[in-house]
């Protein structure tokens, strides 16, 4: 039976068991020590394993890819993802969220209301009313069908169950407003959402005490 000898793979640098012929060959011609082929193959190619920072999901990334960005990601969605949880300029409004957020500033033109930011729970709100503890989100479509397939769809509503949670860890009561069946603007259409924004607001006013 061939002697082995202990030695450290070059890449994953873990001991492994290495036949001492091999091993004194791999010394005298400057080869490097590798403990499986998947090593040999990441060193070569000069790729790594990292940790996907939206899912925590282990992939394989190339150094030359490593070097561009920061953040790395293991697909496209989970890119997309991190991107609009942590955009701090811009949103993807409807027009039905903007026209709600002029008529607000109307009705309540003393009130302070944050309209699309994540200083609440670190996720964007589409409405949070800070001395009311109130938040209200305008769900469409995208929150109930798979437009885009259904892993968006299951992203979608895995974000929306964490702000659910984030809310209550915080005390903040979330109000989920479903506008699926809003397709085309139109103020006639759009005033039925409105006053389910403010009775909600107004409800919390009446029981308001300073």
């Amino acid at each position: 039976m061939a002697h082995s000898v202990q030695v450290f793979c070059d890449y994953c640098r873990q001991p492994f068991a290495r036949c001492i012929g091999k091993y004194n060959q791999d010394i005298k011609y400057g080869r490097k020590q590798f403990c499986s082929r998947e090593c040999q193959w990441l060193a070569q190619d000069k790729k790594q394993h990292l940790s996907c920072n939206f899912c925590s999901k282990m992939f394989i990334k190339r150094a030359c890819q490593i070097r561009i960005t920061e953040n790395h990601f293991c697909s496209r969605s989970c890119s997309a993802s991190y991107s609009n949880r942590n955009k701090t300029k811009g949103s993807r409004r409807s027009k039905l969220e903007a026209w709600v957020e002029s008529q607000l500033s109307i009705i309540y033109p003393q009130l302070e209301i944050h309209y699309n930011r994540k200083n609440a729970i670190n996720a964007e709100l589409d409405i949070y009313i800070p001395l009311l503890n109130l938040a209200i989100e305008l769900n469409g479509i995208f929150h109930d069908q798979a437009i885009y397939g259904d892993d968006k769809l299951s992203q979608i509503q895995n974000n929306d169950r964490s702000k659910v949670q984030a809310c209550h860890q915080k005390n903040i009561e979330l109000h989920s407003i479903n506008t699926s069946s809003f397709n085309h603007f139109k103020i006639d259409s759009a005033q039925k959402y409105l006053e389910i924004v403010t009775q909600l607001i107004d409800n919390k006013l009446a029981n308001f005490k300073i």
